[in-house]
């Protein structure tokens, strides 16, 4: 069964995408595309069915990674069942995951930062402007939990 790994964060049309983009391409290099099964959604509706945000697809496209076919969805109360784990990009994505998915009795919810040196929140582009302190985060996170995962034995 392949570890399944849902990146939620308010619209997700810049942080989560970009950790899900970023993500399979960290697998997919590593040859552990079999081992996952990886998505982003957001806790608000304000994005439904939207790409990934234009400044967003420009760095990951900088960087090698084509961000074409993504569409926004919305957290369900559903999806608790369906994945393994729901890595947020802050706080109040936290509240909000908590909140949409009816509590997190399986200790499924954490944020992508948790898995750095440095906790905290994934700096949100859409007000600060900056794309690539984004990218950063976002490419320390999910280095981060590729390693962990593995460390637990877990791949």
């Amino acid at each position: 069964m392949p570890i399944k790994v849902l990146f939620v964060c308010h619209g997700s049309i810049c942080r989560s995408p970009m950790a899900e983009y970023v993500m399979k391409d960290m697998v997919r290099k590593q040859g552990l595309e079999d081992k996952f099964r990886i998505e982003s959604a957001a806790t608000s509706t304000e994005e439904i069915g939207n790409p990934i945000y234009p400044p967003a697809q420009r760095v990951l496209r900088e960087h090698g990674i084509d961000p074409s076919g993504h569409s926004a969805r919305q957290l369900r109360r559903s999806d608790y069942e369906k994945w393994d784990m729901f890595v947020g990009m802050d706080q109040e994505n936290l509240y909000y995951m908590n909140r949409m998915l009816g509590g997190d009795p399986e200790g499924k919810i954490s944020l992508l930062m948790d898995y750095t040196d440095r906790p905290g929140e994934v700096s949100d582009p859409w007000y600060t402007r900056d794309f690539n302190a984004t990218w950063r985060d976002v490419n320390e996170g999910c280095t981060g939990m590729l390693k962990y995962l593995k460390e637990q034995g877990k791949l």
